[in-house]
């Protein structure tokens, strides 16, 4: 049973984590709207680097961006929080049951993990270079949340057993 319920608590965990995010990307758009537009300028990359022709510096992109981030990031939250209600409302059913209310969980774990690596590694963090800048550089953020979002979806889709001792049951 602990397990059961440590998979459903580390999706919830996520689910809120990604919750105050998209919260803080509403209620402080400003500053966070413009960490992705120096990321698309790539305004303080190294100086005379090969691949400024990439920069984007039109507002109407970086916003586009932005929100674009926000309904991923906001979508994510919805599937993994109804994923984690729905493996902690089944914690106690048969094995079968309990695996297939992860559904949910592993989409929205599967859909940040995506985020994490399309939008922040491979476009923000290569396609821009956001790794030459000391000062708009996400990658080791984004690095760390895709391990820590990776590790609990590969602990979440382990398959469950059966309950077998009467201290398994809720």
């Amino acid at each position: 049973m602990q397990v059961r319920i440590a998979k459903s608590a580390l999706v919830g965990a996520v689910g809120v984590y990604l919750a105050i995010v998209v919260f803080n990307n509403l209620t402080d758009y400003g500053s966070n709207f413009a960490f992705v537009q120096h990321v698309l300028a790539m305004d303080t990359t190294f100086p005379g680097n090969g691949g400024m022709w990439r920069a984007l510096s039109a507002p109407w992109i970086a916003h586009a961006f932005f929100a674009s981030i926000i309904v991923w990031e906001a979508v994510a939250c919805a599937m993994s929080l109804m994923g984690a209600g729905r493996m902690w409302q089944r914690r106690g059913e048969a094995a079968t049951v309990f695996n297939h209310a992860k559904q949910l969980a592993i989409a929205g774990l599967s859909l940040n993990l995506l985020q994490w690596l399309i939008a922040f590694i491979a476009v923000g963090g290569e396609w821009f270079l956001m790794w030459q800048s000391s000062t708009w550089n996400g990658s080791d953020a984004a690095g760390r949340m895709f391990a820590v979002v990776g590790i609990t979806l590969l602990f979440v889709n382990a398959k469950d057993e059966e309950l077998t001792s009467p201290s398994d049951l809720p």
